[in-house]
């Protein structure tokens, strides 16, 4: 074997995290860098095991490449948390780090020779959790690096982005193996024909597959007239900081330009109602008459935009149950879809994909006093309290699935809304926080791995952008520019047809969490077994 100087070792490390960063969507775009990412860090790992130094070494090399994969893709946080970004870089590039090392761990005691199928194993399990536990943040999902080439993952409405990941983690192993052959161990190309043939397939395959699928796929004229507004209203200096009245002036005055008398339903962005109120007194509240006021002038359209609502109950609902201060019962606050339809009652969905520090403190259900920190440390609620299931609004003339913000990256979450009957997707959003990153058009073209998922067409309202239109192939048909208050008119075609996906959801990363847990368990048997063995 030929040596790799600690300082080679490192210098592959860091290449595996440029070749990750770079391919993923706005901080590079470089696609099809992601098929050779890992290949650096698996030679790591590799040599590592065969000069059988610590295995300490390996997760110290796994947090340089990871570390600079999400300080590449997400540096755009500091815009809005300097000490959100440092949390959420340094503690992912940690998991992930030790996520690897797991990976070698049981490679090296189970199976040192062929264990490198582990990896997309554990590695998958892992995404799977990351979109279920307190820490959830799967904004990084390898899968998502696709989000910019609908015409290449076609096949997500049968595996959802996981499969992506696996088809990611499976090409890199085999280019790696394939480098191992030739270069290091010196077996000639010829040799080599079988193996290559086999990774060219696995590679190619997909992509055929997925370009015939797209070019075949004929949406059935099934639409719908949809205005989506984008008002423009800075987040920091204005949003939460002028009168609603001429917030909603602003709003209203963009929509006008583009409704019309087919016009089914208007968008508002999230948190577009920015004052805090009580669900149940809308009614009663000053802007709620001059909206419908306004919507009035709309022939048929319906009115869906978010708001920050809350709720009062005699006794504690939920973890997110604050005490009133000075009187009896406790509220709860929320970051709210609500459906306006003229003389009907308004309905609201309440936001349950939280942004975690933001909306969400991580362990408070098992140590309440972490709610109470927050607050005494400037929160104002602490975690938002969220819906006990995936809703669905129900409308005479379509079904559509609402997702806020951070809720549109949790592919297995709107599976769930469409699988509930959903006819559309629609995505209310604010990614001001931000500014002119990486950060918003990322969030923006994840929307369009929900579309293929569960070929449902999908409608983004963004209060600064991107604002836009995607069809059921995931193909943006019509979008805004960033910071230009503007409205957009479109036709999108329902479909309340479901996908394999959308009946299954994330099936691979259910499968391969329950083979890993498989896998730890047969590995602290072994590790028991060797320890009284010494002894």
């Amino acid at each position: 074997m030929h040596e790799l100087s600690k300082s080679n070792r490192y210098l592959l490390s860091i290449l595996s995290g440029i070749l990750l960063f770079i391919s993923f969507p706005f901080t590079g775009s470089l696609t099809f860098l992601v098929f050779i990412s890992w290949i650096p860090l698996l030679i790591i790992e590799s040599y590592i095991s065969k000069k059988k130094y610590k295995s300490s070494k390996v997760y110290i090399h796994a947090l340089v490449t990871f570390f600079i994969y999400n300080l590449g893709s997400t540096w755009w946080i500091w815009n809005a948390s300097a000490g959100g970004a440092i949390f959420a870089i340094v503690l992912n590039a940690l998991i992930m780090a030790f996520v690897f090392y797991l990976f070698h761990i049981s490679k090296k005691i189970v199976d040192p020779k062929n264990g490198i199928i582990f990896l997309p194993i554990i590695w998958i399990a892992f995404e799977f959790i990351h979109y279920h536990w307190e820490l959830s943040y799967p904004w990084l999902t390898l899968g998502n690096v696709f989000s910019i080439s609908p015409k290449l993952i076609q096949w997500y409405s049968f595996t959802g982005a996981l499969g992506g990941s696996l088809w990611i983690l499976t090409v890199n192993i085999l280019l790696f193996k394939l480098t191992e052959r030739i270069i290091i161990i010196k077996k000639s190309i010829q040799s080599e024909l079988k193996f290559i043939l086999i990774t060219s397939s696995i590679i190619i395959i997909p992509i055929v597959f997925s370009i015939f699928t797209y070019f075949n796929y004929t949406e059935k004229k099934d639409p719908i007239e949809i205005v989506a507004i984008q008002p423009n209203i800075d987040p920091y200096n204005e949003k939460f900081n002028s009168d609603l009245k001429s917030q909603l002036t602003k709003l209203f005055n963009e929509a006008d330009k583009k409704v019309t008398k087919n016009t089914d339903i208007v968008l508002a962005p999230e948190t577009a109602i920015s004052s805090t109120f009580y669900e149940d007194e809308i009614k009663q509240l000053d802007f709620y008459p001059y909206i419908l006021e306004r919507t009035s002038k709309w022939n048929q359209a319906l009115f869906f935009t978010g708001a920050s609502t809350a709720r009062f109950f005699e006794n504690k609902n939920s973890i997110a149950s604050r005490a009133i201060q000075g009187g009896p019962g406790f509220i709860e606050y929320y970051n709210s879809s609500l459906l306006i339809n003229k003389n009907e009652t308004p309905l609201f969905v309440h936001k349950s994909k939280l942004v975690l520090g933001v909306e969400k403190i991580p362990f408070s259900k098992w140590i309440p006093w972490l709610e109470e920190l927050s607050i005494q440390n400037g929160g104002t609620s602490g975690t938002l309290g969220i819906e006990d299931s995936p809703m669905v609004y129900n409308t005479p003339k379509f079904s559509f699935a609402p997702s806020i913000c951070y809720e549109s990256i949790y592919g297995d979450f709107i599976a769930e809304q469409c699988k509930k009957g959903s006819d559309v997707i629609f995505i209310i959003t604010n990614d001001g926080w931000w500014g002119n990153t990486p950060g918003y058009k990322q969030h923006a073209s994840f929307a369009a791995l929900r579309a293929i998922e569960n070929r449902k067409s999908v409608a983004r309202s963004a209060n600064t952008g991107i604002s836009c239109f995607i069809n059921q192939r995931g193909d943006v048909i019509q979008s805004t520019k960033w910071w230009v208050p503007t409205a957009i008119n479109g036709i999108l075609n329902k479909n309340n047809e479901t996908t394999f996906y959308t009946q299954n959801g994330d099936l691979i990363g259910k499968t391969f969490a329950f083979a890993s847990l498989l896998l730890m368990i047969y590995l602290l048997f072994l590790k028991i077994r060797i320890a009284f063995g010494k002894n």
